[in-house]
């Protein structure tokens, strides 16, 4: 009876502490416009879970936070995402361009080897840190085609990583002009239809899916909604970003520390 008490309390801290990851990496996520499959997935592959249990369930997650807090962004006046207005006509042309993008990242991750993707993964992950630090005050004119190339290649990253949209995205479209408020809330709307992609795309593609992680996923990331648009209109996001390159160059560091050192 012990023995199943413990096992039994083992699982209730595993997916309270699941839960809480999820919630403080869509917080984050939610501040910069990525962060939560980039934080998430290494993680979870240093826990001992492989990229087909992550990846999915990440992407589940993030259709459903990212809607609900484009819609907090709007009601904050972070971005106006109206029918007619520029910043949904920018959203919809990254979540439309990234179906290419997703559909050959999936192909690609459901046949190639555990070991390669995980590579991949943290090589990603360490260059997407690198890439934030590097782009702090480089400013670029803002350009339609550059946010198509930007969309596909993000979401490949998407369907293959689970992680490295939000902030090659986010980073991209400050780099085309507009500011890190409007930025940050055009990603998560951008994401939300590229995961919706991506999942109908592990479904007709993969029969080894594991969905265990979803749950708490999905809650952790749903509770970080009402804090997230409030916290991005009142908050100076550049400390905030300095900090997430760091963290991401630790992760993709530590990812393929385990994978060949270990």
């Amino acid at each position: 009876m012990i023995e199943i008490f413990n096992i039994t309390l083992f699982g209730i801290n595993f997916i309270f502490s699941v839960i809480l990851l999820a919630f403080i990496c869509e917080l984050i996520n939610a501040l910069l416009g990525g962060g939560h499959g980039t934080i998430v997935t290494p993680l979870l592959i240093l826990l001992g879970f492989v990229p087909l249990s992550i990846i999915p369930s990440v992407l589940l997650a993030e259709i459903i936070s990212g809607f609900l807090v484009s819609i907090a962004h709007h009601k904050f006046g972070n971005v106006d995402f109206r029918i007619s207005s520029a910043h949904l006509k920018v959203a919809l042309l990254l979540g439309i361009c990234s179906v290419i993008g997703v559909i050959l990242a999936v192909i690609v991750a459901v046949n190639v080897s555990t070991f390669i993707l995980e590579a991949y993964i943290g090589l990603l992950v360490l260059s997407i840190g690198v890439v934030i630090l590097a782009t702090l005050n480089m400013k670029f004119r803002f350009s339609w085609g550059k946010i198509l190339g930007l969309g596909i290649f993000a979401a490949f990253n998407k369907g293959i990583s689970g992680g490295g949209y939000g902030p090659i995205i986010t980073a991209g479209q400050i780099l085309t002009g507009l500011n890190s408020k409007e930025a940050v809330s055009i990603s998560s709307l951008a994401k939300s239809l590229a995961c919706i992609v991506g999942i109908i795309a592990y479904f007709v593609l993969s029969k080894n899916v594991n969905w265990f992680l979803a749950p708490s996923l999905v809650l952790g990331a749903v509770f970080s909604v009402p804090f997230s648009a409030f916290i991005v209109k009142k908050m100076y996001e550049r400390s905030l970003r300095i900090f997430i390159g760091l963290l991401t160059i630790s992760l993709g560091a530590a990812t393929l520390i385990k994978i060949f050192l270990m």
